[in-house]
């Protein structure tokens, strides 16, 4: 420890070049993370058990439709108590204040039927059977227009969608995911109507909720024997992992943000070893005096991935709070789920261990020239 604070400035540019690397491991981590879980946003609120999809759909923002009789098909199998239809698309919502368009994902069902987990909405959906209603999420980015509150101050909120004029009826609280800023819920009539080229009798996304008790892989592996091949059928689970599989595989996010912490891994690597090599080269001829008075060199490299250690606890501390401070700052500037974990704590602080204890290491081989005979 004295070695380190021996000279105040070179530790302190040490620690804010460990803690900036720890920032960047944070937050590009964070940005990866918090992404592919803004992607499963409705996914996630989904009451299933099981759910069918096309096999030709690729992901939430390219929803491929299916034959609505599969789901009906799947009422045959004994251990299903309940299904839901639901119609999936992005459609072109008409900013009521700007008059400027935008994409929001909009989920077409029967009123009366079941669609999320908890029972809040029920209440509301009773105002989607009059025809041309939708309940529109407060949470959606305010690009949308100040929907929420012109309703909730008593205000009529109609736009249009498609071209064609609707009413919010109501709001509910969804929140935003990576593939739509915005979503709305409204009836199938509805939905029809502001899609009407889709093929009667088709949509997008079937919600399976089985009997209480009931297998779910059990039943999987009986739905898929007997439904036919142009339809998939995926666990609750399966559907998120589908989804994410997507925007992890098939994109670049996942590449892009995964380099970025490793770029800060490196940038971190490069100024502790800077550092600790310059500390141990000041002190070569101290080194040199301890081996000469009988020291093992292994109890001087024990110096050297002790400086290391502290290095590593004392750089993670400033990054974590740094990282809580920016991930509010994200959350409230985006509305996209970024926030601390203990799995990315802890992994942020296992490469900033690794990378301090890795510095020490190659620092440690300047101990081999610490021989008293030559610096003497």
């Amino acid at each position: 420890m004295l070695l380190l604070t021996r000279q105040p400035v070179r530790l302190a540019v040490a620690l804010a070049g460990i803690s900036f690397a720890g920032i960047l491991m944070f937050m590009q981590l964070g940005f990866r993370d918090g992404l592919f879980d803004a992607s499963v946003t409705i996914h996630r609120l989904f009451d299933a058990d099981l759910v069918l999809i096309s096999p030709r759909s690729s992901s939430s923002v390219s929803m491929a439709g299916f034959p609505r009789r599969r789901l009906v098909q799947a009422m045959a199998d004994p251990s299903v108590e309940g299904i839901t239809p639901v119609h999936w698309n992005l459609l072109l919502w008409r900013n009521p204040e700007t008059r400027a368009t935008r994409s929001i994902l909009a989920l077409g069902f029967e009123p009366n039927d079941t669609l999320f987990l908890g029972s809040d909405l029920a209440p509301k959906t009773r105002v989607l059977t009059e025809k041309g209603r939708v309940l529109f999420d407060e949470l959606s980015r305010p690009e949308f227009g100040p929907v929420s509150s012109w309703f909730k101050s008593g205000r009529t909120v109609e736009s249009e969608i498609s071209g064609k004029r609707v009413r919010v009826g109501g709001l509910v609280a969804l929140g935003t995911s990576f593939g739509a800023d915005g979503n709305l819920l409204t009836s199938s009539e509805t939905f029809l109507s502001l899609q009407p080229n889709t093929p009667p009798g088709s949509i997008e996304v079937g919600l399976i909720r089985l009997q209480p008790g009931a297998d779910p892989q059990t039943v999987l592996a009986r739905l898929k024997k007997r439904l036919p091949a142009d339809v998939k059928v995926l666990t609750r689970q399966g559907f998120i992992d589908f989804e994410q599989d997507y925007w992890r595989t098939s994109t670049s996010i996942g590449f892009i943000f995964t380099l970025g912490a490793a770029m800060g891994f490196v940038v971190g690597c490069v100024i502790v070893y800077q550092v600790l090599y310059s500390d141990v080269s000041d002190h070569l001829p101290e080194y040199a005096t301890l081996m000469a008075m009988g020291y093992p060199l292994s109890s001087l490299v024990g110096v050297v991935a002790r400086e290391g250690l502290l290095l590593a606890a004392f750089g993670y501390l400033p990054a974590y709070a740094a990282g809580q401070g920016l991930y509010l700052l994200v959350r409230n500037a985006t509305q996209l789920p970024v926030a601390m974990d203990t799995t990315r704590a802890v992994t942020v602080f296992v490469m900033i261990l690794v990378m301090c204890m890795g510095s020490a290491t190659l620092a440690m081989r300047r101990l081999a020239d610490a021989d008293p005979a030559e610096i003497f």
